[in-house]
């Protein structure tokens, strides 16, 4: 009877905390099983009832739930001290933090951070959609530009793009995809400018990154969105059109990422200009990393800006506003270039000093003064949704495309060199990333098409693709070996490998992207009642911030018992229960990445409320939540994309093989979070809840990621969708076209091939420098005539594929004046 009642009541338990039911059914339920507790049998089998002291307890503590379900009770007995507690522990948002947390929107991220995901918000996001005209711009404006592109000349001749593809960047809109067309510009959707980008990026970093700065935090967007009518008649059609080149200045010396810190002040004051005496704002400022800089026409400025006088009657604090300079404007200081990672793309600082400018440069005017923050952070949401992701997940592309043509290229011990198991472990991982990165690129830009502005994602996407890149492009340099680094302008590689660590650094750097940003506002943003309750104790009416703290509290702790129980049901049955949006063949991924979003919505609660303020510096475990939410990412783009695609019988193996990576990469994480967690109880009761069973997860096996990788060897539809979005030249004079023209001729011979290589180990003939082998096999029998022309064909492909540059003497040497006579330093 016991056992009986036992289970009975962790099974009522179980289920109220799965309904979050009010807490007067939790009372009652607990007033119920105390009577019931008391019945007994004797040994002869009669009845008998008799309540002992944990029976009395438990409705002592049913009768006080009863009480407690009353609200003016709550209020007057239980709020106050739990209310006075919360205030102390939770995390303080200070202005610029809750600037940055209403610009941006929740969508797939909350239902993660929900432990039990909406499948519709995942599947109804709309699909990779191009209009015509989007099409049209991507197969013929974009492929020209990059038939023009020549990384080697941008990066070691010129330390700048040929003025022809400038020209042709701005007259064909390149500069102003974003920009409406009523304004001139193309109107293009996110996902066509990630697109455009992309393929542009897989030719030239440096070309790519030209064009995704105007359409990423570009005066453009704030001009649409906040400008005055008078603005936007000035500027927008210049800016569409490449008249105006912009550059947005808001790095500043010493602040850094830090908003709250920047130095860079503006006074509201009256002063001359155009011949008459104007309210303006006298400007100081020192920024520097300002991309297009050296070139801009046209300057964006964030300044902290102060009013001692009160002139504009909103008092002396007025907070962080923007302006837009024209770059001939007396007292704008545009310095010289920076010269970032030996990168072409323009770069370098702008200052000023007790500079002034009219009212009329305030983007918006004197309406969005002191709103600066939030506009900024409205459009860095969407446009780093756009940019980075696009130049991570095009270089991954691209470095496959050409690493897995030059394995199969490239011969070792007689063999392909991309078939042996050691080089096809590290191109294995890259077919991943691949396939994977480019989900998650289409995906974020499709949210960004429908309106949302994904700042959490973005950052997450930022540093996770980024991060790939960085990854992929070690993978390529291991496996082409001495062909990597010998750069020239047949290197095919080094150009995009310089570029990596602006990509790490740039937009937040991804060591405080990944351990301070993303999960810290994440789960502000996307809980579902933490930022209500922090509002509510920091709520200078306290009588109303003790009502909305109530309401907020109560869905909490509803939401903490459901956590507790459902992650517990989850971990038991290896998420059985769990909840898929179809009965398709990704059906038990889709119930493993429900189980492990519950497991996450736990123990980011459990971490938030345990460390409270301490968060922002418990780093480790803050990156490593961040890493669980990209895992948990990865796998929905992953999954959307396969669905969407058709479910592709030749890429369920891929996919089914970075499902199991990313499950094992989750389940070693949370491994990491409880070992690290400061709190020896907490961390014990995450283990038991998440994992009662233990972590079982293992990695695909080599025998599956052998078979892709083997499949990627050869030209066709599988390798075709791998690198989508790449820029392919079929042009055998091509810096690219010449390894495809390789890999395609080695690919016609392989039989051929086979049959010589063969007889050559057999002795029938020699390979040798001072003979021509291919004769040789003619001449024995091997090969017949028309074999001996596809052979040579092929030999001459591969000669030309892994052929690196060399240089004169004095070729490389510098000519002109000295770097450091040129560079200025201050030691």
């Amino acid at each position: 009877m016991t056992l009986l009642l036992i289970a009975v009541s962790l099974v009522v338990f179980a289920v109220l905390a799965m309904r979050e039911s009010p807490m007067w059914q939790w009372g009652l339920a607990m007033v119920v099983i105390a009577l019931l507790s008391g019945i007994g049998f004797t040994e002869a089998g009669s009845a008998v009832y008799g309540l002992g002291f944990g029976s009395w307890l438990l409705i002592v503590l049913g009768a006080v739930l009863l009480a407690l379900s009353l609200k003016p009770v709550r209020m007057a007995l239980l709020l106050p001290p739990i209310y006075a507690a919360v205030k102390s522990i939770l995390p303080k948002v200070s202005r610029t933090e809750q600037e940055a947390l209403d610009a941006g929107t929740v969508g797939w991220d909350a239902e993660l951070f929900s432990g039990r995901p909406d499948w519709d918000k995942l599947t109804k996001i709309r699909p990779l959609t191009l209009t015509a005209e989007e099409q049209a711009f991507l197969d013929n404006e974009t492929e020209a530009a990059c038939r023009m592109i020549d990384d080697w000349d941008i990066r070691h001749n010129r330390a700048d793009l040929s003025p022809e593809l400038w020209q042709f960047f701005k007259d064909k809109g390149f500069l102003g995809m974003l920009i409406a067309k009523e304004h001139g510009g193309l109107g293009f959707s996110a996902q066509a400018q990630s697109m455009i980008v992309s393929k542009i990026a897989s030719r030239s970093v440096a070309a790519g990154i030209t064009v995704m700065v105007p359409n990423s935090l570009g005066p453009g967007e704030l001009l649409e969105k906040y400008g005055t009518p008078a603005q936007k008649e000035k500027y927008l059609h210049r800016l569409a059109t490449g008249q105006d080149v912009p550059c947005f200045a808001l790095t500043g010396v010493h602040s850094g990422s830090d908003a709250g810190g920047m130095r860079d002040i503006g006074v509201v004051t009256k002063g001359m200009y155009n011949g008459e005496e104007v309210l303006g704002v006298r400007l100081s400022f020192d920024k520097r990393y300002i991309t297009l800089a050296p070139i801009a026409t046209l300057v964006g400025l964030a300044f902290i800006l102060k009013d001692p006088d009160n002139l504009l009657r909103r008092g002396e604090d007025i907070g962080i506003t923007l302006a837009l300079i024209p770059h001939d404007h007396p007292g704008l200081d545009i310095g010289r270039r920076h010269f970032p990672a030996r990168q072409a793309f323009m770069n370098g600082p702008v200052r000023g000093k007790d500079m002034f400018v009219p009212m009329d440069f305030l983007i918006g005017g004197t309406d969005y003064a002191g709103q600066g923050w939030r506009m900024l952070m409205e459009c860095l949401s969407t446009g780093r949704a756009i940019s980075l992701p696009a130049i991570g997940s095009t270089s991954i592309k691209a470095t496959l495309r050409a690493t897995s043509a030059y394995a199969r290229v490239r011969r070792q011990f007689g063999i392909p060199v991309g078939i042996m198991e050691g080089v096809a472990e590290p191109l294995g991982e890259m077919i991943k990333r691949a396939y994977m990165y480019e989900a998650a690129r289409r995906l974020t830009a499709s949210m960004v098409d429908e309106g949302q502005r994904p700042a959490v994602i973005a950052g997450l996407l930022k540093y996770t693709t980024t991060e790939a890149m960085r990854d992929s492009m070690d993978d390529a340099f291991d496996i082409h070996g001495g062909r990597a680094i010998q750069d020239g302008p047949g290197n095919y590689l080094f150009g995009a490998y310089q570029a990596l660590p602006v990509a790490i650094t740039v937009e937040g750097a991804n060591i405080l992207t990944r351990t301070l940003m993303t999960f810290a506002q994440g789960v502000l943003r996307a809980h579902p009642y933490l930022l209500k309750e922090v509002q509510a104790a920091q709520s200078q009416d306290k009588r109303a911030g003790m009502e909305a703290f109530h309401a907020a509290f109560g869905g909490h702790t509803k939401f903490m018992l459901r956590n507790i129980a459902a992650s517990f049901l989850h971990g038991v049955s290896n998420g059985a229960f769990a909840t898929s949006p179809n009965e398709g063949p990704m059906a038990k991924w889709y119930r493993r990445l429900h189980r492990y979003a519950q497991d996450f919505a736990l123990v980011a609660d459990w971490t938030t409320v345990v460390l409270g303020g301490a968060l922002k510096r418990k780093q480790k475990l803050s990156g490593r939540m961040a890493d669980l939410l990209g895992e948990l990412y990865l796998m929905s783009a992953t999954l959307k994309r396969f669905d969407e695609e058709g479910r592709i019988a030749e890429d369920k193996e891929l996919v089914d093989a970075i499902m199991e990576d990313r499950v094992a990469n989750i389940e070693r994480i949370f491994g990491e979070v409880f070992a690290n967690f400061p709190n020896p109880v907490f961390a014990n009761a995450m283990r038991f809840l998440c994992f009662p069973l233990g972590r079982h997860a293992k990695r695909s096996s080599d025998r599956v990621n052998y078979r892709f990788v083997r499949a990627v060897l050869r030209p066709g539809a599988f390798r075709d969708r791998l690198t989508t979005g790449v820029y392919v030249s079929m042009d055998p004079n091509d810096v690219t076209g010449v390894l495809e023209d390789a890999f395609i001729k080695v690919t016609e011979a392989e039989e051929i091939e086979g049959r010589f290589i063969k007889a050559s180990r057999k002795g029938v003939f020699e390979r040798r420098l001072d003979r021509d082998a291919i004769a040789d096999a003619v001449a024995a029998g091997v090969l017949n005539d028309n074999e001996a022309g596809i052979m040579r064909a092929a030999d001459e492909a591969t000669n030309r594929a892994v052929h690196v540059d060399d240089f004169e003497m004095d070729v490389l040497k510098e000519t002109k004046p000295q770097a450091a006579e040129l560079a200025s330093f201050v030691g």
